[in-house]
């Protein structure tokens, strides 16, 4: 099978190396100094589930998806707010048969790629882990067992699917899933990071903090439901132990873990705030739901990531 990276930090430099280490043909997309880093050494990665590396000899790497052309599968590992810019970029390896594979935060990469590309290439997922990238040419996969979930738009069983399926069932410390129902398991995802996401975001603090101190365990309890009202406003099949479930996750992973969208909001960059607190905010008004938490949280953050952004100052 042959697959392409776009986007090779730490979501598509972890899940393509494994692949890569598995045996498939996998080539990253990249550029600037992680590419000639590749390039010259090899991609590395420390994981909890133990450290690898795909060597320079071995590895494929470019900063031109048009030098690859079409293949089998493209796995998009950008943030949220470059999608529709990638949607773009990775024309060139779209070709009749190829499958696009999203695994960003939030709830509509796959409708901004449908918008782009049309239906037909494009599934539903979603990933989870805690990892990001430590230097060029380094991974750091930090906590939480890596998981990939994805399946088609409709939920239909298809060939491509199980293909996708075969391919990362044979890697090591990937664990895979093909949902009942996508859209479902996607907005698991998003009511669960988004509410870290946000709380995290807005009082520095790692999970471990967060949860022991009354006040900004009561904030995220807060989001949460928040989050949850909006999904099931939506039609999105959620469970009844939604926030239960999801409260227990937090209090059992490691205390110092801190969402993605947190560490880009305390290092100045700019972040998924508008793709998590945000779509929260945003599509809780199209749906009448009053999220005055996540609405708080939101316009705290907003400056913050205008002056990341360059468009204040």
């Amino acid at each position: 099978m042959r697959i392409a990276v776009f986007g090779t930090g730490g979501v598509g430099g972890y899940f393509g190396g494994r692949l890569a280490e598995a045996g498939q043909d996998v080539t990253f997309i990249a550029r600037g100094e992680h590419l000639a880093a590749i390039r010259r050494g090899g991609l590395r990665v420390a994981s909890t589930e133990g450290d690898f590396s795909i060597p320079a000899g071995v590895v494929r790497a470019t900063d031109s998806p048009a030098e690859v052309g079409p293949v089998d599968v493209v796995i998009l590992g950008v943030k949220t707010w470059q999608v529709p810019e990638a949607a773009e970029a990775i024309r060139p390896m779209v070709g009749p048969e190829t499958v696009v594979l999203p695994l960003e935060n939030g709830v509509e990469a796959s409708d901004v790629l449908v918008a782009a590309l049309g239906p037909e290439p494009v599934l539903g997922g979603l990933c989870a882990i805690v990892a990001m990238l430590e230097g060029p040419g380094r991974i750091r996969h930090a906590g939480v067992a890596p998981v990939v979930r994805f399946g088609e738009l409709d939920n239909s069983r298809t060939e491509r699917v199980e293909a996708l399926r075969k391919a990362f069932a044979r890697c090591k410390g990937v664990t895979v899933d093909v949902p009942d129902d996508i859209e479902s398991a996607i907005w698991k995802k998003f009511v669960f990071i988004s509410a870290w996401s946000s709380v995290g975001s807005v009082t520095r603090a790692p999970i471990g903090v967060i949860r022991t101190l009354p006040e900004s365990r009561q904030l995220l309890h807060t989001v949460l439901a928040e989050a949850i009202a909006l999904g099931r406003a939506r039609g999105v099949q959620l469970p009844d132990d939604m926030q239960e479930s999801t409260v227990a996750f937090y209090d059992a992973t490691d205390p110092g873990n801190t969402a993605s969208m947190q560490r880009d909001v305390a290092a100045g960059k700019p972040s998924e705030l508008e793709s998590q607190t945000g779509a929260i905010v945003r599509l809780g008004a199209e749906s009448g739901i009053d999220t005055p938490a996540a609405r708080f949280i939101y316009s705290a953050l907003l400056p913050g990531e205008k002056i990341a952004r360059g468009e204040v100052s």
